[in-house]
């Protein structure tokens, strides 16, 4: 048992952007602990998994009479680096990694030049070697945890000798699901009443390949030439290298969009939320879905690809209706809810997904960092 009521807990983040700085910042806000972030700002991932550790040892190394109880980090940290140029002061600290995503099993976009030249190993090896490191590994759903350990051995396979495929069963023992926390309360305060003539669809995804807008926009597209009214909301971060989809669906969607972009806050953010009908999901990579959560919190009607993170999210007696299991039955699934709004049961998931939110999985994180921390 610990003998203070709280604990130092320092989080290291090279990547504080998007969700993984709401989940920083969310945990510290609801943490019981005292949690301390070092981060660096979130671009340039690959350098930031190559570099960070280097640049974030030295800004530790410089916070002065210092000294955490933990140190809890995440996927895109090199821990090794970290450790190794810190190890006058952490040495016998604890560690756990919070895996976000990571870069074994992420699908990579075929027009990344690093797939051409072969060199897209050994973002996954950070990966594995700070889960080697680390004292323990959580991950944000069962879906995660298992693909990336279960894509180790013909990952370690590829090599030519000294593979390690016998230090597989040391990770998989020291591994365990742990849910993003989502601050889900703050899309409370707003109107849950749906009330439009024509259904509006929602995207609220990062403007990724891995989201997979074609095939989301082409079924749109489809919608329209066969005259099918609808309107769209169109929200998510958009990146300078965005898919070109997005132009060419400004274009011919301009009738039907109502929301082009992000919006400024979150307020502006729930209220879109509590206005759209339809969730319609084309993504090819999710291990957890913070955007789906907080659409299907906010009673959107979600369809979903039955794979990735998506089926924890609902009720097992609720997949019939909202899950598509080929790509081919995308369509007419949500062209058939389309057509039948009115008659489809709006039945809230909001109690099912609300376990998730921050005031509730808090306290589950603390007793996590505290059991890492007493072993």
């Amino acid at each position: 048992m610990l003998k203070n009521t709280y604990v130092k807990i320092l989080l290291v983040e090279p990547f504080f952007t998007g969700s993984h700085q709401l989940w920083a910042e969310g945990y510290q806000q609801f943490s019981k602990h005292k949690l301390r972030i070092l981060s660096l700002p979130g671009r340039h991932w690959k350098w930031r998994m190559y570099a960070g550790a280097v640049e974030l040892a030295k800004q530790f190394l410089a916070l002065k009479n210092y000294s955490p109880d933990l140190i809890l980090a995440t996927d895109m940290l090199d821990l090794t680096t970290f450790l190794a140029l810190t190890r006058s002061k952490t040495a016998t600290i604890p560690t756990a990694i919070y895996f976000h995503e990571n870069q074994i099993t992420y699908p990579w976009s075929a027009t990344d030049p690093d797939i051409v030249l072969k060199r897209d190993n050994q973002y996954g090896f950070i990966n594995y070697t700070s889960a080697l490191a680390a004292n323990h590994l959580f991950f944000n759903s069962p879906y995660h945890q298992q693909s990336f350990l279960g894509a180790l051995p013909s990952f370690l396979a590829q090599f030519p000798d000294y593979k390690g495929i016998e230090n597989i069963a040391s990770i998989e023992k020291k591994s365990s699901p742990l849910p993003l926390g989502v601050n889900l309360s703050a899309l409370k305060n707003n109107s849950p009443s749906k009330k439009n003539k024509i259904p509006l669809l929602l995207w609220n995804h990062r403007w990724e390949y891995d989201k997979n807008p074609v095939a989301f926009f082409d079924a749109l597209f489809r919608l329209k030439e066969e005259n099918i009214p609808f309107q769209v909301v169109i929200l998510g971060t958009s990146y300078h290298k965005k898919p070109p989809i997005f132009e060419e669906a400004k274009k011919r969607l301009a009738k039907e969009i109502l929301q082009f972009g992000a919006v400024d806050t979150l307020s502006e953010y729930a209220e879109w939320l509590w206005q759209a009908d339809i969730l319609p999901v084309t993504n090819q990579q999710d291990f957890f879905g913070q955007s789906v959560v907080e659409a299907i919190y906010t009673n959107c009607f979600p369809i979903l690809p039955y794979r990735l993170s998506y089926p924890m999210h609902l009720p097992t007696t609720e997949h019939a209706t909202h899950f598509y299991y080929k790509e081919t039955d995308f369509y007419p699934l949500l062209k058939n809810t389309i057509q039948n709004i009115e008659k489809i049961c709006r039945e809230s998931f909001q109690h099912f997904v609300s376990h998730y939110d921050w005031c509730t999985l808090a306290a589950k994180y603390d007793k996590e960092m505290e059991m890492v921390i007493a072993k």
